[in-house]
This record gives C-alpha cells, structure tokens and sequence, in this order.
C-alpha cells in the first residue's frame, strides 16, 4: 500500500467517530452501527459503498520457528498415530538448515524460549528422510508394517511426502499431492529422501485489503438502504462479489480459489438468495450438475457417491429456483431428475431399519476434520447424519410438492411417507434429551451408536425444514453450543487436527443458523449470528470460506478462499431473509420480519422482482410481529404479494416493535474432546490407551452403555459374543468419539474366488458373483467383504464401487467398496457391514450388478472381492 493511501485511511479513522448506539458487544468484539471494532481493530463504513479495516492477522504475521509435522506415504497420515508428531525449533544459519529424521521414529528438539519469536524470512529448511528400513522390510517380506499394523506392499509404494502446520507445509494429507515441493525425492536411489522448503516465505505471507470501494454496477439487483451504514455497505460489498461470481459460461464460480461449480455450494447458495438474485444463472449452474439424468455427487470421501449423498440438496435448490420463476418448464425437467436420483437413493443408501439416509455429513466431507480416525470410507457411508437427513427428508417433500402440482398423487403420496420415515428416523435415533439438539450422527459397525457433538448446519436445517416442532426448535437455538466468534461447525472440537471444518466458523452455516433462529423467534440468537457475519465481511473486506473459531481470524484454517459463492449469498439473505423475511411459497411471496430490537429503525428494499412485478419496500421499526401491511397505500390482512401481481408497486410494513419469545443462547468456550482411546481385546482382557484429562471411561457393549469405570482394562467374559467400544470422559463430561469396535465373536472366512484367488467385479464382468455359505447355526449374522479398489484416491474422485447382495434370493442389502488410493490394487479393506438373516445348512449369496448400483463416474465401478467375512450376531 503507498503512503497516500495509508495515510488517508488513517485520516479517516480520525474523523469518523462510531456511532453512539451500541449494536451487538461481546468480549470479543463490537458492532456499531457504522463500524465494527475487535481489539485494536477496526472496519468502518466510509459510506454506502466504502469500507475502510486496519485488520491484521496474527496468524500471518508472526511465524512461529517451533514446526509440528510428520511424513506421509503415498498421502496418508500413516508414519505415526493421530497427535503424535515430529516437533522441530528450526535454528537457521545464514538462512539454511537441515534436519534429518528416520521414517517412524518421532523426533522433538524445541527450544521453548524461541516458541513466540518469528523465524527468519526466506529460510531454507532441507529435509532428509531415511526410508531404508522400509525397504528393507519390503525386500524381506514383501510389505512394510505401519506403527498400526496395516501393511504396504511394495508394488503399492508410490510416493513420500511431509505433512505440517506451518506454509508451505499442509495437515490434509488427502491433498498433499497437489503440492509437489512436499513430496520427498531419492535422486542417487540410495533410500534416502529429501526435500528443501522456504520456510516464512514472503509470498506465503496472507495479508486482507485495507479498503473495499464499490466499482460494479449493481442498480439491477435490489437496493438496500437503513439507518445503519455498515449494514449497507456490507450488503453492497456482497453484491459486488456475487456478480465477480459470474463465469463467462454464466455459471456461478464457487469462490476466488475454488473454480467451477459444485453440488451442495451452488445449491446451498441458490437457497439463501441467488435464485432471486440471478435465477438464469442458478438455472445454468443447477444444469451443470447433471449427468445422465441423475444429480451429480461431485466431491466425497472414498470416490463420492454413496458414501457422501448430499447431492439431494440440489432438489431444494430447484424448487426454490421453481418458486422464484414459476418456470413449469424447468419444474418438469428438475422433477424428473430428482425423481431418478431418489429412486437411486432408495436402494442404495435408505436404512429400512431407522428409516434414515447413510452417507457422510453434508458438507462435511474431509474425514478427519469430523470422523474418528479409525473410520474408513465404508465405516463413513454408514454412518447417519444429522444434516445429511434433513436435506433427504426435505428433497422428499420437494418432490411431493412437484408431483402434486404435476397430478401425480401416488408420486406425491409415496414421498411424504419416505419424507414421514426420515423425519421419525432423526427424531427417534439422534435427539439427545439429556443435551436438547440433535446427535451429529450414528455410527459404528454392528451396533451404531450417537456421537454426542453438535452439528450446526444439520441442526440448522432441522430446525428450517420443520423435522423439529416448535418445542425442540426453541430448545435446540437455546442450548446448542456457539463459541465467540460464531457457531463452529462441530462442538466440541476434535484435539491435533487443525481448523478447516473441526474448529472453524463458515459464515453460510452461520446465515442457516440465523434462518433457524429467527424461526425460533430467539432474538439473541439472531442478533449474534448477524454480528457474526457481519463482523468478518467488514474485518476482511470480503466474504471469505470460513475463519478459525478460537480466535475470529481467516488465516490458519487450511484451506480458504475470498469471495466465496455460500458465504456472499448468506450475507444477502440476512436482508433479505431475516431484516425483511421475504418466503417464496407455491403462490405469493410471504413476508414473516425478523428485526433485532438492536437494529430498530427505518429501512428500504427497493427494486424486487417479483416475477412480472416490482417491489418497492419501507419497513420500520423492529420485532417478529407485523402491526400494518400496505400494498399501494392501502392496508391489506394479508402479509404477502400474489404472483399475479404485475407492474410497480410499493409496499409499507410496520412491525409491532414486539420482543421475541426466545432470549437464551448456550455461549461456550471453545474446547476440544479428550482424544479417541486406541483399543485392544486379547485373552479375554479389554484395553484401552491412557488418554491425558480423561477422569473416567464408559464402556459400550453391543452398541450400550455397559459400564463406567477409572481403570484403561477390564476383563471380559470370554465366548459369550460382543462388540465393544470405549468413549474417554473428561472432567467436564465432554466424551472422545468412541474406539474402533472390537469383537469377541468367531468369525468365519469364505473366499469368494477360486484357488485363493480374487474375483474382479466390473460392469462388464462378473457382474453377478455367487457364493455357497454353509452355517451349522441359522441366525442373524454380520456378513463384509475383503475387497480392494485402486481406482482413484481416498478422499475424492468419483469411482467407488457398488453392487447389491441377494440372500437365498432375497435382496439383503448394498455393499460399497470405496477407493482406497490410486492404484493400490493390494491396498486390502473391508466394505460396509451389512446383518442377513442364514439358514442352517446352504445359503446362496450373490453379489450383483444393479443398474441402480451406479456410481458417479458412470463408466468404472470396479472393485477386486477377496473374501466374505461373518459373524453370528444372535
């Protein structure tokens, strides 16, 4: 920044004193009505379209010389357990050092009296890797042993990276191949790795404008003017980015450094106010997802599609696009996709038994930022989401609605009965009593259990689309856990992995949250998720992805883009969605106001389209309830606007200036849960690992609390059947994710192929593979498949194989056999677990290519099947 300028901003934070009233305070910051101040710092409106912030980010101008990290092979985090990490104060001279560390053993060399000082610019940090006891193992044995006894085969060994906390160095270690100076070479084939890093780079250094001035035309969208300049300008600032948001193809790009489109972004976005604000655009992106008539799953842990399901957020998305437009065009086109992808849905991830939807948590779709690390892609799919649900529930009640308005009653009966199912299903097996919100999910193998955290979006959502009464709608706005500076995405958070979803605040999750509340009629709640959105936008001077919860700043999560598409269009909907409650419904467009007492006042919307009509509107005053509606001057009973209405017109609100019921919020201190117990059963004896804070352990069997004792073992009796898991307690009552189960059942091993050989599935050959089971006791039993797939890469991609199983016959279940790393074809893994009912004596199983068993990338669904793994359950 020249020194013009800088002085000019400095004039000015001199000259524009904030306004007296107060808005919103905390400790941590407050909101004026034209500036925001946290700490020392500072973000004024200038005017409508000016913006002015001295923010500067802790994060990113101080660099710590103390480097937690670890290596990875082949993008992994598998040289130690989760938490247990190389630490390295590194001690340049002149400007270069280098350390060298053997694969597995962990190294700390720290000096703590440089922890809070700032590393050297530029520094030049060569790392050596000594891998050749990995090589020895492989040309002794074939394989190498991981510290958690999964092995590599030597075939399988691709590349060696080094994962970390500090730029350039990355914790995901799912995305570390993007980033080729983290990878760790052997030049001279001696087995010995190495790489040089510039540590504290000046290009790395992440700084936010000091200045945001309004340059786009933006007199075709609505315009917004109150007596609260912060608030207009932030609202003019995010309708600057939406139109930066436009692709030359007219399709919304998804944020500065995310390109394209996805999924659960651009629906999620539609949803809040773009298919109001640019319903051809939100046509063009809703289209873009679409692949052989089915919604498209883009992005997901294990090859997306089923073990991530969310993609049904895009039937919401189209019928808000459909209300907006009143299209019935696009309303045929978007019923039958929806209709399809369902249908697809129905076979492949319904669970009969709860009524529920499996699959990964919406949006949530890093594992390890909100799973336990022992969860593999299969154990994820099985898993039954809070947010994940109410999007399925909701897409279900679209689809009604759709077939409804296209005379197709038993379409339209059937999917209020699935939609019936799911909303019983969540309230059923994920409310918690004892906390008042919902459970983030169900998990586990045989027996699924509640994970106890909070899920703010899934919550949320809950709350909008109405799974929750009014009772459990108040109840959950109350008590579910917000940190300071926003509601973090889960609580509480999860120990040694950085912020991105675990620890973090999205502001659209917080719009969905100020959405909920105001349904809730919470005013405080509303009140602080408007400061919260606020506060960030005018500090950073753009709608940024997410910032870390503890401390309110954008750098330090690991990824995070500007302009982001989600966050820009939650901040619009605030004005238009709560200020002004604009509810596009089947017939008119309802007004239901939600005005912060904080924010009473005079404002205007002027310029909304309305289908054939436009609306000018005034509103005054503040609360929940509507004393005076008047259309063109005259008072109408009726708060809402037909969609006949055609030409200019004005509209006058005057609110009853009413305090809403709801006054309560359940503001924490941000914490992390006592780490996950590693676990062992052997010689009838359970163990568990130590975990530091942890005052007691609850013992789970068969899915059930069993016992609670202060001890790390406990001798169990032996053959007489069960799974057990251990969750650690801190003194807080805040419990880790339960352990990997463990089981004292036989179980009972039948190879699928020939000669010990694995079978390979495609969708050309073996697309029905039979197996002869021969049980000596009829019952229920556990049944999972030893399987590999090498087709692509553990955290993403679009190749996860799928295929239905037949008992005797009769369809039992679907299998899904995710991708375990790209071409690890002797990567092995287990699949889902699936309980069938067998017979004494012979059982025929198939294992079946259905042509709903189709994943996303529509050509391979391929998996090689070693073995049928079963347990008798009861």
């Amino acid at each position: 920044m020249n020194s013009k300028l800088m002085l000019l901003i400095t004039a000015l934070y001199i000259s524009l004193p904030a306004l007296s009233q107060t808005i919103y305070k905390s400790t941590d910051y407050k909101v004026f009505p034209n500036m925001i101040v946290q700490g020392g710092f500072m973000a004024k409106a200038i005017s409508d379209n000016e913006i002015i912030s001295n923010y500067k980010s802790s994060e990113s101008e101080r660099y710590s010389p103390e480097i937690s990290f670890k290596f990875s092979i082949n993008g992994r985090d598998n040289e130690m357990m989760s938490g247990r990490d190389h630490i390295v104060t590194l001690t340049p001279v002149n400007g270069h050092l280098t350390t060298l560390i053997k694969f597995g053993e962990r190294v700390v060399k720290i000096l703590p009296e440089l922890k809070n000082t700032t590393l050297q610019e530029e520094t030049r940090w060569t790392v050596i890797l000594d891998m050749r006891h990995v090589f020895k193992a492989f040309d002794k044995e074939g394989y190498y042993t991981f510290f958690n006894g999964d092995r590599l085969y030597q075939k399988d060994f691709k590349k060696v990276y080094i994962a970390g906390s500090s730029t350039p160095l990355i914790w995901d270690f799912n995305n570390l191949y993007r980033h080729p100076e983290l990878e760790l070479k052997d030049p001279d084939g001696d087995r010995i790795y190495e790489t040089t890093l510039i540590m504290n780079s000046k290009k790395n250094i992440k700084r936010s404008s000091p200045f945001w001035k309004l340059s786009r035309d933006i007199s075709e969208f609505p315009q917004y003017k109150s007596d609260f300049p912060i608030s207009d300008a932030i609202y003019n600032l995010s309708l600057e980015e939406m139109i930066n948001a436009i692709e030359p193809d007219s399709t919304f790009r998804t944020g500065k450094e995310w390109s394209g489109v996805w999924t659960r972004d651009i629906s999620y976005s539609i949803i809040l106010s773009l298919a109001y604000l640019q319903p051809k655009v939100a046509k063009y992106s809703l289209l873009r997802k679409v692949k052989n008539g089915v919604i498209v799953q883009d992005t997901g842990t294990g090859g997306a599609y089923p073990v991530s399901t969310d993609r049904m957020v895009w039937a919401i998305a189209a019928w808000e696009l459909y209300k907006v437009t009143g299209d019935m065009q696009w309303l045929r086109t978007a019923y039958d996709v929806i209709k399809r992808s369902v249908e697809q849905d129905i076979l492949n991830v319904y669970d009969n038994k709860t009524g529920m939807v499996k699959g990964e948590s919406s949006f949530l779709d890093w594992r390890e930022q909100t799973y336990p690390n022992w969860m593999e892609p299969a154990d994820i799919y099985e898993s039954e989401c809070l947010g994940t649900n109410a999007v399925h529930f909701k897409a279900n009640m679209v689809l009604s609605d759709m077939a409804e308005i296209l005379n197709e009653r038993d379409v339209a009966e059937k999917h209020i009965d699935i939609a019936r199912k799911i909303k019983m299903g969540v309230n059923k097996y994920l409310w918690m009593d004892d906390k008042g919100f919902y459970s983030q999910y169900l998990y586990g193998r045989n027996y699924k259990i509640i994970s106890s955290r909070s899920e703010a979006l899934g919550e949320a959502l809950s709350v909008i689309f109405g799974i929750a009464d009014d009772k459990k709608s108040r109840s959950i706005v109350s008590k579910t856990p917000v940190t300071s500076f926003g509601i973090s995405c889960i609580f509480p958070q999860i120990p040694h992995i950085p912020p991105y979803h675990n620890n973090a605040v999205w502001p659209f999750v917080q719009s969905y949250w100020a959405l909920a509340s105001a349904k809730a009629q919470n005013e405080k709640a509303v009140l602080e998720s408007i400061a919260a959105i606020y506060r960030p936008t005018a500090m950073f001077l753009t709608n940024k992805e997410n910032f870390v919860a503890e401390s309110g700043d954008y750098a330090g999560t690991q990824i995070n883009s500007s302009n982001m598409l989600w966050s820009l269009a939650g901040n619009l909907a605030l004005i238009y969605r709560v200020f002004f409650g604009l509810n596009y419904c089947k017939d008119s467009l309802v007004f239901t106001p939600f005005v912060p007492n904080a924010f009473d006042g005079k404002r205007t919307l002027n310029n909304v389209r309305v289908r054939s009509a436009i609306l000018n509107i005034e509103m005054s005053g503040s609360g929940n309830k509507i004393r005076a509606f008047y259309i063109d001057g005259k008072p109408s009973s009726e708060f809402s606007v037909p969609y006949t209405l055609s030409g200019v017109h004005s509209i006058k609100i005057i609110l009853e200036n009413n305090k809403a019921r709801g006054d309560s919020i359940n503001r924490v201190e941000n914490k992390n849960a006592p780490e996950t117990p590693g676990i062992d059963l052997c010689n009838g004896i359970l163990r568990w690992d130590v975990i530091k804070n942890a005052k007691a352990y609850l013992i789970i069997k068969n899915g059930k609390a069993w016992k609670k004792i202060y001890d790390n073992s406990i001798e169990i009796e032996r053959g007489r059947g069960g799974e057990y898991q251990v969750v650690a307690i801190d003194s807080n009552g805040i419990e880790s994710f339960a352990t990997e189960p463990v089981e004292d059942n036989i179980e009972k091993t039948d190879k699928i192929g020939e000669y010990k050989q694995y079978v390979e599935i495609s969708k050309t050959s073996n697309i029905k593979v039979e197996v002869p089971v021969c049980i000596s006791v009829s019952g229920i039993y556990s049944i999972r498949v030893r399987y590999a797939n090498g087709s692509g890469p553990i955290n993403t991609d679009n190749k996860c194989a799928i295929r239905t199983l037949k008992v005797n016959g009769q369809k039992a279940g679907v299998f899904v056999f995710p991708q375990r790393g790209t071409n690890e074809w002797s990567n092995w893994g287990y699949s889902n677990t699936l309980q069938i009912k067998l017979r004494k004596g012979n059982n025929k199983l198939e294992i079946y290519y259905d042509p709903l068993n189709e994943n996303m990338n529509g050509e391979i669904n391929n998996a090689l099947l070693d073995a049928l793994i079963l347990s008798k359950r009861r």
